[in-house]
């Protein structure tokens, strides 16, 4: 029993290393696993943290180097314009002196493409300073925690009613976002 539930718990930290589905996939499973909350949310921040400092010293290098190559090469490019158009996006909304700001709101709305991963990219690609970057995308980190633990137990609590609750949520957080595009233009 008592291996069984680590068992879990050691899914939950696995999966919340691997890119695009980070803490966000993590945390509903560890909700559907019935995890404690007080458990799971800090294994997720840390397993989601834990390739930050590599990607953020290594993986700009390793895509240059891997992108002129035959097997590799396209999806190294995609890496390398997923996180410049991610860098220059940030950097356009928010400029010089809101990055820090930007960079942790990236990472911290849990939509896809926008975590730890894809962030800390960005900020290697905008030559951010280290320490600015990690805090920044820690901060997001722990943001999109927090929204999506109480999005989990929302639907988990709920069922069904949580879900179209959340769909809802969304869907109103877009239109109000398109709607004030539209506006400024």
């Amino acid at each position: 029993m008592l291996e069984s539930i680590i068992f879990k718990y050691i899914i939950v930290f696995i999966v919340s290393m691997v890119p695009i589905i980070e803490l966000r996939g993590a945390i509903p499973i560890a909700e559907g696993f019935g995890l404690n909350l007080f458990i799971y949310y800090p294994i997720a921040i840390i397993g989601n943290m834990l390739p930050v400092p590599i990607i953020y010293l290594f993986a700009r290098k390793v895509l240059e180097f891997g992108k002129d190559k035959k097997i590799i090469g396209k999806f190294f490019t995609w890496c390398i314009e997923k996180g410049e158009k991610g860098g220059e996006k940030l950097k356009k909304s928010a400029g010089n002196k809101g990055i820090f700001l930007a960079l942790l709101i990236f990472v911290g709305i849990p939509l896809p493409g926008t975590g730890a991963w894809t962030g800390t990219l960005a900020a290697s690609f905008l030559k951010l300073d280290f320490k600015t970057s990690i805090s920044a995308v820690a901060l997001g980190v722990v943001l999109a925690g927090i929204i999506m633990s109480c999005g989990s137990k929302l639907v988990s609590i709920l069922g069904w009613f949580g879900v179209i609750a959340i769909v809802a949520v969304i869907l109103t957080a877009i239109l109000i976002s398109i709607f004030i595009k539209k506006k400024k233009k």
